[in-house]
């Protein structure tokens, strides 16, 4: 079980860190991975907690100095990534990590990590579905939903390439899939 990672991914207003939340309070060995990003903090976000928010200028250092595992520039100039020490971290405390992730980073993980890392996507159950959730957050502009959207139709042509695809249309249902797959994967 030690040195594994679990990246779980999908386009933004899926469900994926609902059900994260939800499998971090179902298995005691998971600790979640807190990705770095250079957007700004929500409302109720809290630094070295939700997200370790970064500058840019220390963001692309961070590059140059190898210390990210992988990155992404997941919206034009907003860059997510994981930490090396993140990950370090998690495993000296006898844990495995859970991330929650974009779509093009879990897969970049897994190139490096082929046998240690379980990829899940989370399915939404439409498009239409998506751009709902994405609303109801109340968290983005008209700008930010379109390029959201834009951005959710090309991550949806990964889904393939994931170990593991759940469909979430009932949260219930999703997070049950999910667990049955870690618990797979944890035991294999």
């Amino acid at each position: 079980m030690k040195w594994k990672i679990i990246a779980i991914a999908a386009p933004s207003g899926s469900g994926k860190t609902t059900i994260a939340n939800r499998l971090l309070s179902l298995f005691q060995n998971l600790s979640f991975s807190i990705s770095a990003t250079t957007r700004t903090p929500r409302n109720n976000e809290i630094d070295g907690i939700n997200y370790h928010f970064l500058t840019v200028d220390d963001f692309k250092q961070g590059i140059s100095e190898n210390k990210f595992l992988e990155w992404e520039m997941v919206y034009e100039g907003k860059y997510y990534g994981t930490l090396q020490s993140e990950i370090g971290r998690i495993w000296e405390n006898n844990k495995i990590p859970l991330l929650d992730m974009d779509v093009k980073g879990a897969l970049h993980l897994r190139d490096q990590y082929p046998k240690q890392t379980l990829t899940i996507f989370i399915d939404p159950p439409s498009s239409q579905e998506l751009e709902n959730r994405l609303r109801n957050r109340g968290t983005e502009t008209e700008e930010s939903l379109k390029m959201r959207m834009g951005k959710s139709v090309y991550e949806m042509t990964f889904r393939n390439s994931f170990d593991h695809i759940i469909l979430n249309d009932d949260l219930d249902i999703a997070v049950a899939e999910t667990q049955a797959a870690i618990h797979e994967f944890l035991n294999s």
